[in-house]
């Protein structure tokens, strides 16, 4: 990402971003308990990242209620 491009993000993005380095692949609960932001927050620094094409977001296999979260070049395997 460009240097300019990160200033830009709202912290709470900058935040999401961090956690999503260091766990690659995660779901919305362990995004929230990770991060300890409230719901709408999370739902609106994610949106922001999607936006601006920083992240994937792809419907879960074991449940199609869920959604799974990773950087870009992030392959889609859970661990």
């Amino acid at each position: 990402m460009i240097r300019g491009e990160e200033e830009k993000l709202p912290p709470s993005a900058k935040f999401v971003l961090k956690v999503l380095a260091e766990k690659r692949v995660v779901k919305f609960k362990e995004l929230q308990d990770e991060t300890g932001l409230p719901t709408r927050t999370l739902r609106y620094a994610l949106r922001v990242l999607k936006n601006r094409g920083l992240i994937k977001v792809l419907p879960c296999l074991e449940d199609a209620r869920e959604r799974i979260y990773s950087l870009q070049d992030e392959c889609y395997k859970l661990e």
